[in-house]
Order: C-alpha cells, then structure tokens, then sequence
C-alpha cells in the first residue's frame, strides 16, 4: 500500500459522514465517547469525594491526550486529501492548522503540555479540558448550524449588543438620578448602577440591589420589560437564521434529487451521491425519503410519467432505493 492510498485512508476514517463504512463510524463513535468521558473526568475532578481517585483519572487524561495528539497530527497530515486548491501541501497543511477545528483540536491538548512547561494552577488546567468538548462541533449537525448562524448573523447580533450596552448606559444613568439620594452606598455613581442595569435587562433580577424610592420602582417595572424584550431579539435573530438554514438545506437535497432523476435513471452512483449529500446536510433518513419522493413527484408531473413512487430505472420502490444505501 503506497503512502498516498494510506492518506486517503486516513482521512476517510477521520472525517465524520464519510464513505469509509462501518469503520468510520466506529471511528466517529469513539472519538465522541472520548470526549464525552473527558468532560466527566474534570467534572469529577472538582468533586472532593473523588481526590482518592485523582491518580486513575489523571492517568485517563495522560491517555486522552495522547490519542488526541495523534488524532491532530494525523489531520494535519491527511488534510491536503480533503483541499481541492491548487496550493502545495505545505500550504493545504497550513490553512488547514488555522482553521476553527483545527485551532479547537489545539485547545484540547495544548493546557497538559503548557502544564508540563509551566507551573500552572491544576485547577485552570482542569477547566481548560473543557475545551475538549467543542470537538464535538465535528459530529453534530445541530452545532455547526448554530456556528454557521453566529457566522452569518453576527453583524446584526453585533448591532442588537451595541444597542444594549447604550441602554445599559441609559437605564444606569436614570437608576442613579432616581436612587441616588435614598441609596448612596448602592448607587453612588452610574458605574455602580451599571451592575444593577446589566442584571435587570437580562431579567435574572437584582438580588440586594432594589430600588426603594417610588420612581426607581416604577422606572425598574418599565425597565425590566424592556429587558425582557431586548433578550429576545438576539434569540429571535438566530432562530431566524437557524430556520432559514434548515431551509436551504432540504432545498439544496431537493435540487440535487431532481437532478440525478432528471435522466429518467436513478443509476448506483446517484444514490450514493445522494447518501453522501444527506450525511453532510445532517438529514434525517425519513426526511431525505420525504425529499426525494417530493423531487420525484414533480420529475412525474413535468414528464407525465405513469409510474408513481417507483424508480423510473429498475421500477423499485422510491424508499427502498434511497434507504438501500443506508442499509449497506
């Protein structure tokens, strides 16, 4: 077997939705086992009642992070199989390194090795670990969109913020010339009451900090109103967008479906194709079935074909064709 076959290997068996089989997916299942795992070992870490187990659990994060330095080195090796530039490897590897899963990947192991080189508190090392749980961004569908919605929305989340932080100022401003004079030691100048303003338009409420005076109350019930509006606009932006990608994502299978029948033929290499495209959009099987059979149906309409839920190539049944390749 040459080194390049051993690459393309590789990184068939590291990238999650591959083709590489029952492998892969064993592949995928332990790496997501193993994150999860070391999520809990810091979790236990923090328990007193565990520091008689500290050496086992320390001995399964010295484990832990072996196996994610090999994991890191061997993506960055077999990365250059997955760019399609025209750069040379060393250029591929490169781009790659400086890509948010590969930085987070870093961030898994880079607190035990800066821990070996430096005298560090162990307890901000063990927070660290928590690093390790945003490769699972790798292997959920859910995640990605979210960070694809940050990514597409964050001019108009920036823009929500700014227009918070002016409130803030605001509404401290208006706290201390109300409450000033009833409490001093409370609101004693607007950066004081800026604590009070932060807690109050989050509407997580204001603990010891409460106004006293008949204004101050009446301008905090206004307040915490407002508060509660301004908390749902950023997360009514993201469901938006959220939706939005979901969208373009049953359009974008729909699109693809109706071009692989197009021909009139659903041949071995559309399905896969199909397969492959509903794993990297993160479609259910019922839901790509749902899909495909709506791109089918106006493939019948358009050509008038007398057949209904059948493949037009081998006459089958529309959901034993596309649930064949999940099924192997």
């Amino acid at each position: 077997m040459s080194l390049a076959t051993l690459r393309k290997i590789t990184a068939a068996l590291l990238e999650p939705a591959s083709d590489s089989g029952l492998l892969g997916k064993m592949v995928d299942l332990s790496i997501v086992a193993l994150i999860l795992l070391n999520v809990m070992s810091v979790l236990l870490l923090s328990m007193p009642s565990m520091h008689d187990h500290h050496l086992l659990l320390e001995s399964f994060n010295l484990f832990s992070v072996a196996l994610f330095t090999v994991e890191y080195g061997m993506r960055i090796w077999c990365c250059v199989e997955r760019d399609d530039s025209s750069h040379p490897n060393w250029r591929k590897r490169i781009n790659y390194m400086t890509s948010p899963l590969a930085l987070v990947d870093l961030m898994a192991i880079l607190p035990f090795y800066i821990s070996l080189l430096f005298a560090v508190d162990l307890r901000l090392v063990w927070v660290l670990r928590l690093f390790r749980v945003f490769k699972l961004n790798r292997y959920s569908g859910a995640m990605k969109m979210m960070l694809k919605a940050l990514q597409l929305e964050y001019r108009v989340l920036m823009a929500a913020m700014f227009l918070l932080s002016i409130l803030m100022v605001l509404i401290a401003s208006g706290m201390y010339a109300l409450e000033h004079e009833a409490q001093p030691d409370k609101f004693g100048s607007i950066p004081d009451s800026m604590w009070w303003a932060i807690i109050t338009l989050t509407t997580v409420g204001y603990g010891d900090v409460t106004p006293i005076t008949p204004l101050g109350r009446i301008f905090t019930g206004l307040i915490t109103l407002l508060g509660t509006a301004m908390v749902a606009l950023p997360a009514g932006i993201l469901a938006s967008s959220f939706t939005e990608q979901l969208r373009q994502r049953r359009e974008t299978f729909t699109r693809r479906a109706a071009e692989a029948i197009e021909d009139g033929i659903l041949s071995e290499e559309d399905r896969h194709a199909l397969n492959q495209l509903r794993l990297e959009l993160g479609l259910e099987r019922a839901q790509a079935v749902m899909l495909f059979d709506k791109a089918y149906k106006n493939y019948q309409e358009k050509h008038q074909h007398p057949y209904l839920h059948s493949c037009p190539h081998c006459g089958k049944s529309l959901d034993k064709v596309v649930n064949k390749e999940n099924k192997e």
